[in-house]
């Protein structure tokens, strides 16, 4: 397995260069898709091919936004670019709810005019290679999107993913459909379908918006950084009292931020200090990847006027 390995830095495990190959993916399954529904008068994978045009789309707006969020940082984006790869899962997520509209529209249709399948070897052929083409795609993006914190890897990966699942159903389906021959069978799958790709898209739109909106990193990622404060507070001289608090977090797309308050004898130089910060910052940072930190420093028993602003209720009063 060493050549599907991603743990190398190649060119070709890159997120551009992995969404340039979804596109070409995407291409070919439409083509073999849409054989495989004209040969067929399948509904469901007529509909199936329709979402791949949705996949097409997809990794063309993914590619054009991991390449902004991949620009250094500018005077007027000090903080970088990251979150346009937020743009990408959302934009994702509202083409699958369109093309599952669509296809619950053309579903309904069928329904009430049904029409009998044909050649049905060969459009389930056309279509499980298609699948395993989709199938093997997403595993490298998922792998891909862990390796660079990527979520327009994640989002593509995922929908991938919800096609591989949907042709499943749809080709199922059509074999149900030729043994039965409950040719209602068929639109009435390309329906379900339709409803599971709604979920697929609403999901991603969710996710988008909780990360435009400074979303806190996971409970696991807070509690690692978490853990590594208490370790170094606990390992500090007992004579020399060390505190931590307001630990707060956001991600924005790859990047990870934490902001927090350190607490250090008064009586220590300035130099002193910032060592003591430096020390924290490296070891958070070595936990963490693509973390940025921000350290105030504070004299014990003293405490700044925004971390008492946050302890207090609108009028004032000290909160629990």
């Amino acid at each position: 397995m060493k050549y599907f390995s991603i743990a190398n830095d190649s060119p070709l495990w890159q997120p551009r260069n992995l969404l340039k190959l979804s596109i070409g993916v995407a291409l070919l399954t439409i083509l073999l898709k849409s054989i495989a529904g004209y040969v067929t008068h399948s509904m469901g994978l007529i509909s199936d091919a329709m979402e791949s045009f949705v996949n097409l789309a997809s990794a063309v707006f993914a590619l054009s936004m991991v390449t902004v969020a991949a620009r250094p940082a500018d005077d007027d984006h000090p903080y970088g670019h990251h979150k346009a790869e937020y743009f990408s899962s959302g934009f994702e997520g509202v083409l699958i709810v369109g093309a599952a509209l669509a296809i619950a529209g053309a579903a309904v249709h069928r329904l009430l005019n049904p029409q009998p399948l044909e050649q049905l070897s060969w459009g389930l052929l056309l279509s499980a290679v298609s699948s395993a083409f989709n199938g093997g795609l997403a595993w490298l993006l998922f792998r891909a999107a862990k390796k660079h914190s990527s979520i327009a890897l994640e989002a593509d990966g995922r929908h991938l993913m919800t096609d591989v699942w949907t042709s499943v159903a749809v080709i199922i389906g059509v074999i149900a459909v030729g043994f039965t021959g409950w040719l209602w069978l068929d639109p009435l799958l390309a329906i379900g379908v339709a409803i599971n790709i709604i979920w697929e898209g609403g999901q991603l739109v969710w996710r988008s918006a909780q990360g435009l909106m400074d979303e806190a990193l996971a409970p696991a990622d807070q509690a690692l950084l978490q853990s590594v404060l208490d370790r170094i507070a606990a390992e500090t001289p007992a004579e020399t009292e060390l505190r931590f608090d307001h630990l707060v977090t956001r991600r924005a797309g790859r990047r990870c931020f934490a902001d927090l308050h350190m607490h250090l004898p008064g009586g220590w130089t300035l130099r002193r200090a910032a060592l003591m910060r430096d020390d924290v910052e490296r070891a958070l940072m070595g936990v963490l990847p693509n973390l940025r930190v921000t350290i105030q420093l504070l004299p014990l028993k003293f405490e700044s006027r925004a971390a008492l602003a946050q302890d207090r209720d609108p009028v004032g009063r000290v909160l629990p």
